[in-house]
């Protein structure tokens, strides 16, 4: 295998297979999947087609009218198993790993937790069309399919936001909830590098007032109640947006190309793609194409493929639980049967897929993962994991995983192994294969 056609598979991949030979073309590949048709619908199992935004809201709504007798547990809760096994699935055969990590990185920049029931049913489609359609296209669209879905404004609590002034408010005596607004400042968009104020915090609060979810089954979605929206003009970092919907749509095309916005989107890409503490000219140069393009994700993708620093050194970056496991199953030939293996495997190591425990969604430095106890743990989860593969031969394992990447002592370790479950074993929690 080719040097740079591994680091392709590892850096900006899940992983190669043993059934996908390496790109002969790795940059060329990479760009392919930009632009790649999306990869076919993976119904969850005993569903026959992905379920929808109104099949969610229908079972949540069943389970509260009428929940299940104790220890049978709850639909919703049920459903979210059954799409986090079915994408998992999807990482693990997927021929397009670039768009899938490009996915997997903005659904946790745009983190929703599935810990929370009211959330949990609607994680699925979520994904599916608050996220995948809009990975290449344009923040601005991004940033508001995200903040419009029922997952993200029921997370943050925004149906309970009302403004105190608005007829609903009046009626009601319901004020604020800042939750959405802040994290959206903090997170999404400027972050707190911007020096926005509290008071700025308040205004968009007040601004996204009437953001609401329409909870009937037949149409379910995000909604603007105008009786819940606050009344008056609103001034956040020095912009005054007049009272009304269109405002709050105004608002967010104005954060998705600020500067502030732009360098923290860099940065976080650089994080991820690069390394841990990326060169400041590496985010200086992502920033740049995202201001000149105004926020066009398809060409900062394509600025990540052609960073040097992104294809050397190889292997800096530490795989989190899940990725980890998805990217073994891969290197054992898997299917997406086995994608349980990946869910519990990181749900194991304190990476439960899609619930993190809090908005600002799983960490992606080193540090977070790596310490004594995580790194045994590990190695104990890996060993139980070759157990289902000990007839795959490590030898051509070894080739397909890590190829020319594997070094000296790595590919001493697994050839001298005693029995070929151990020769997995050293490969799978080799230095090598942790990182990517």
């Amino acid at each position: 295998m080719d040097p740079s056609a591994a680091v392709a598979a590892l850096r900006f991949g899940l992983g190669p297979r043993p059934d996908s030979p390496p790109p002969g073309d790795p940059g060329g590949w990479l760009l392919a999947q930009l632009v790649a048709p999306p990869d076919p619908a993976t119904p969850p199992q005993g569903w026959e087609q992905e379920p929808t935004l109104a099949d969610a809201m229908a079972l949540r709504q069943l389970d509260q009218r009428s929940p299940l007798p104790g220890g049978q547990g709850n639909r919703g809760r049920t459903l979210f198993a059954l799409e986090q096994r079915a994408y998992v699935g999807r990482l693990v055969e997927t021929p397009t790993p670039f768009r899938e990590r490009l996915v997997a990185f903005w659904a946790n920049h745009f983190a929703v937790s599935g810990r929370d029931g009211n959330t949990a049913p609607f994680l699925g489609d979520y994904i599916r069309h608050a996220i995948r359609p809009h990975v290449t296209g344009p923040f601005a669209a991004l940033l508001k399919a995200a903040i419009h879905h029922p997952a993200m404004l029921a997370y943050l609590n925004q149906g309970s936001s009302v403004g105190p002034d608005s007829p609903a408010g009046r009626r009601s005596g319901r004020g604020l909830n800042e939750n959405l607004a802040r994290e959206v400042l903090e997170l999404h968009t400027l972050s707190p590098a911007a020096g926005y104020t509290q008071a700025d915090v308040t205004e968009f609060a007040r601004l996204l007032t009437g953001l609401q979810v329409d909870r009937d089954p037949r149409n379910p979605g995000g909604v603007f109640r105008l009786s819940a929206h606050q009344p008056g003009d609103k001034t956040v970092m020095g912009q005054v947006f007049p009272p009304g919907e269109a405002s709050v749509e105004a608002a967010l095309d104005w954060l998705a190309v600020h500067p502030a916005t732009h360098r923290h989107l860099a940065f976080k890409l650089a994080r991820h793609f690069v390394a841990d503490e990326p060169p400041p000219a590496v985010v200086n140069r992502l920033a740049g194409v995202l201001r000149d393009t105004r926020g066009d994700l398809g060409a900062v993708s394509r600025e990540l493929v052609a960073l040097p620093e992104a294809w050397s050194p190889p292997l800096s970056k530490l795989r989190n639980p899940t990725e980890l496991f998805v990217a073994a199953l891969r290197a054992m030939g898997a299917g997406a049967d086995r994608a349980e293996l990946a869910v519990n495997g990181g749900a194991a190591l304190g990476h439960p897929i899609w619930s993190p425990g809090a908005p600002n969604g799983w960490p992606d430095v080193g540090a977070a993962w790596i310490h004594p106890e995580g790194m045994l743990l590990r190695l104990d989860r890996l060993h139980a994991f070759t157990g289902r593969f000990s007839r795959n031969p490590a030898r051509e394992a070894l080739e397909v995983a890590l190829g020319p990447l594997a070094s000296d002592q790595t590919r001493e370790a697994v050839l001298r192994a005693g029995s070929n479950r151990d020769a997995l074993t050293l490969l799978l929690g080799s230095p090598e294969f942790q990182r990517r």
